[in-house]
């Protein structure tokens, strides 16, 4: 049995302005900037990686829009603790010491009782501990566990914390023991046929499907062996009610789909080509492409369009100007009402994935690093030039090269993605990103 390292996931679950926001923001301190310069991820914080000591971990801020009734206040906070729920490994349930003890934070203790996930109660606001701590105690009335005070605008008590948050890890066993089935995220819009290609392969109706946007129930894992070969599809769910407020539809949509790339090695973004590709797309595109996925994007629905000669052409140019961050993603078209090109997907699925896992020989890579500095000169600056020593492979999934240098500074963007292009020009690597570390010589292992 293969092991799979899985990354936790933590969502935040709380009240409108309990001081969510702040918390996420002193958890992700400089690493924020990684989500907001990555193209095409929403420009507000639902998700960022957090590494404390060792151990890295995902967290999700489940929180939408801030409503002005108690009741939709109630409704929104079930429907935050419902996605934490099937999304999250361990929820982080903050509460506010000002405010106290409310009715809604009842209701939603109860929810997270009953779903047996690791529940970490954290009192946010506490910035005089003495002072405080008998209104902490309050807190004890929900019955989730012993309250965690923290001041999150203070940053004190995060590392009591994020120790108690980490210890549910373990007993996760977040290091699942799996074999090497490919896992598979069909993510996409609401209603661009996810769940009918699922249903397609199966060759029955194992997803509910039906014509309004967001009618999936939750994310479903399907097992699939095509021509003996095993695969799990991870589909991203929809949501329970029709009647929400777009953004928020949009918010919700955004953090089950980072759960489902999370938990899997190959990405297959639904498009449909009725509809063109989207902003919205190019959001769905960029979880994947932060992650480090490999990529396919599968544009649906194609046996409705017409065609002529250069429908396809340009369908590709779309795509390729609106993802212009992922130019390595493979484009199918297919259909899940005819099933058309439906066997290709696999295929595709296969290659992408044995490039994801690929590793190159550290000679080989030096060969081709060697003749790009001679086909292309390295830049320089103010007379000092770019030298490049070395380059090794150091992980996959996707792979990863560490480029040892004279000077990091004059490793330009453009020069990295020269010798990328080499690489590839050589390997392929298609459907798959390749990241690249710069060093100097000399330099430890950060």
């Amino acid at each position: 049995m293969a092991k799979r390292k899985n990354k936790p996931i933590v969502a935040v679950v709380g009240r409108p302005n309990v001081g969510k926001s702040t918390l996420f923001n002193a958890l992700a301190g400089s690493k924020i900037s990684i989500v907001k310069d990555t193209p095409g991820i929403t420009r507000d914080r639902i998700y960022t990686d957090v590494t404390w000591l060792d151990m890295t971990f995902t967290l999700i801020d489940t929180g939408g829009i801030e409503p002005d009734s108690k009741d939709i206040i109630l409704s929104q906070m079930r429907e935050q603790a419902q996605i934490a729920i099937d999304t999250a490994d361990v929820i982080l349930f903050m509460v506010d010491v000002k405010q106290g003890l409310v009715d809604a934070d009842s209701k939603v203790a109860d929810m997270l009782r009953r779903s047996h996930k690791p529940v970490v109660l954290v009192v946010n606001k506490v910035d005089n501990y003495q002072a405080m701590l008998p209104d902490v105690y309050e807190f004890y009335n929900l019955g989730i566990g012993d309250p965690v005070p923290v001041s999150s605008v203070n940053r004190t008590g995060l590392g009591d914390m994020l120790e108690i948050v980490t210890s549910y890890f373990d007993k996760e066993n977040l290091e699942k023991e799996e074999d090497d089935r490919t896992r598979v995220a069909i993510v996409g819009k609401p209603n661009v046929g996810k769940s009918s290609i699922i249903n397609k392969l199966l060759g029955e109706n194992r997803l509910i499907v039906s014509d309004i946007a967001g009618t999936t129930r939750d994310a479903v894992d399907t097992e699939l062996t095509f021509r003996g070969k095993e695969y799990v599809f991870i589909d991203t769910a929809g949501l329970r009610r029709k009647n929400k407020i777009k953004e928020e539809l949009e918010r919700y949509m955004i953090i089950r789909t980072v759960g489902a790339v999370e938990r899997s090695d190959v990405v297959v973004l639904v498009i449909d080509a009725q509809d063109g590709v989207t902003e919205q797309d190019a959001k769905i595109a960029g979880i994947a492409h932060d992650r480090g996925k490999a990529v396919i994007i599968a544009v649906n629905k194609w046996d409705a369009i017409e065609k002529d000669d250069k429908t396809v052409y340009r369908f590709t140019e779309k795509i390729r100007n609106t993802l212009s961050f992922m130019p390595y993603a493979e484009i199918l078209f297919i259909s899940a009402l005819t099933g058309q090109r439906l066997p290709k997907l696999f295929e595709t699925i296969d290659m992408v994935s044995a490039n994801h896992a690929m590793r190159v020989a550290t000679g080989v890579l030096n060969e081709i690093m060697a003749e790009a500095v001679v086909m292309q000169q390295p830049p320089s600056d103010k007379g000092k030039r770019l030298k490049l020593y070395y380059i090794t492979q150091v992980s996959v999934k996707p792979p990863t090269f560490v480029i040892f240098v004279n000077d990091k500074e004059l490793m330009h963007f453009s020069y990295t993605r020269y010798i990328e292009n080499q690489i590839r020009e050589t390997f392929g690597f298609r459907g798959t990103p390749l990241k690249f570390i710069i060093r100097e010589k000399g330099e430890k292992e950060q």
